[in-house]
């Protein structure tokens, strides 16, 4: 398969992983499917397996949650489950009377904990409770993210097509994935303008 026939197709997380153990990436049950995908074209691309850039070892101990949740405690073994989803949005209510959640914040959030963890920082819940509302505040959309292709795509046609709706979004969604062009409201536009080519 070539890099071009890969970022042409759209996989599922457990064709990735399947992808990713056929090749010898280690990990792969621990990484997420835009790590794994990541990883695999860098493979398509130079033909060498490279290692996940995230630290994959889990710390011993209980898990966080298990502990009891507070702002003061460090994040150690973070579950995303919905004790801890609901842990950080109660208090960032809490926090802050104005507090409304943002779509992809949580994502961000997710991305931004990893981070500090890999760079040996020491966060506590509350720091995390902090961000979130930062981020929950950030004007206008967030940067798309290159990995989230159907994400992307709907906020894309929902916001360029005249009279779109989620129903049209998700079934053009369905006819691009069939196509052999980039899974972006770009191409897709393009090739619904020209029509299949003969």
């Amino acid at each position: 398969m070539s890099l071009e026939e890969f970022d042409n197709g759209y996989w599922y997380a457990t064709e990735i992983k399947a992808f990713a153990i056929n090749i010898g990436i280690a990990g792969t049950s621990k990484l997420r499917k835009d790590e794994l995908e990541i990883l695999v074209r860098k493979f398509l691309k130079t033909g060498s397996v490279q290692k996940p850039k995230r630290d994959l070892s889990t710390p011993d101990g209980a898990k966080d949650s298990a502990i009891g949740l507070d702002l003061q405690l460090p994040v150690r073994r973070y579950t995303n489950n919905k004790e801890t989803r609901d842990f950080i949005t109660r208090s960032a209510m809490e926090m802050d009377s104005n507090f409304k959640e943002k779509s992809g914040a949580r994502y961000r959030l997710n991305r931004w904990r990893e981070k500090q963890i890999a760079g040996g920082k020491t966060i506590t819940y509350g720091d995390l409770v902090r961000r979130y509302i930062g981020l929950c505040k950030t004007k206008g959309p967030f940067p798309q993210e290159p990995s989230g292709r159907y994400i992307n795509f709907l906020s894309d046609y929902l916001g360029k097509e005249k009279d779109a709706t989620r129903k049209s979004a998700i079934k053009a969604w369905k006819q691009l994935k069939q196509l052999d062009i980039p899974k972006d409201y770009r191409a897709w536009k393009k090739h619904s303008q020209s029509g299949p080519e003969q």
